[in-house]
């Protein structure tokens, strides 16, 4: 239907950073050029902020919002399975979030589709029970967020204590753990550390050294070389 392929070029849209041709949006979507050029054509009509021409690419101006009042099967299931998930880390404010955006997307759907996420027959499997909260986790995305500083007390596997200043760039999410992969100041090299050995963590006002995309890719180039 067209007003369903509407609804996908716009999704498609907001995925591109970048301006994006109209031959890859066409692939994307499974229909000719010509049909997307139209489609693009009719959504600018409809007041739809796109920028862009024919043979130069398409790309949506920043700061518009498009609710997502239609969602395939799958997406809704994937959406479902995910947030289940991650409501039952023991990261609390993750897991509040969670189930506060489904309970947003449930508000703003029709009635069929709050039916659908109410029974989507999906659950994940916790194989370790309930999990005791991880405070510092919080502080973990919040220095990410803002690029600041933490102040760590931590404890080896003999229990010596160190404190050190670290820059996270990622934090990963095991079955009953969680790594916290950073830039460590006092070793002058990128350490991952385990959030059941962190005895103190407090978030300072003291910048990163470089921005965390930077790090970021400096992390992931480390990684692979040690995983070759």
């Amino acid at each position: 239907m067209k007003t369903e392929r509407l609804f996908a070029v716009m999704d498609a849209l907001r995925r591109h950073r970048h301006p994006v041709t109209a031959a890859q949006l066409a692939e994307e979507q499974g229909v000719s050029v010509r049909t997307l050029y139209r489609d693009v054509q009719t959504l600018i009509g409809l007041g739809a902020p796109i920028d862009g021409e024919a043979g130069v690419g398409y790309v949506l101006r920043p700061g518009f919002f498009l609710p997502p009042l239609m969602f395939s099967a799958e997406e809704l299931e994937a959406l479902v399975l995910g947030a289940r998930w991650v409501g039952a880390q023991a990261d609390e404010g993750l897991a509040g979030a969670a189930r506060g955006a489904l309970a947003k997307i449930a508000t703003a759907s029709p009635d069929d589709l709050r039916g659908r996420m109410d029974d989507t027959g999906l659950w994940p499997v916790v194989l370790r029970g309930a999990r005791p909260a991880v405070p510092c986790l919080g502080l973990v995305r919040q220095a990410m967020r803002q690029q600041r500083a933490l102040a760590m007390t931590y404890q080896d596997e003999s229990g010596a204590t160190t404190e050190r200043d670290i820059w996270p760039v990622q934090l990963a999410y095991y079955e009953g753990k969680q790594i916290v992969a950073a830039w460590c100041c006092l070793r002058a090299a990128f350490r991952n550390f385990r959030t059941d050995r962190i005895a103190g963590l407090e978030l300072t006002e003291r910048p990163y050294g470089k921005p965390r995309r930077t790090l970021t890719s400096e992390w992931f180039k480390q990684w692979e070389q040690a995983s070759d």
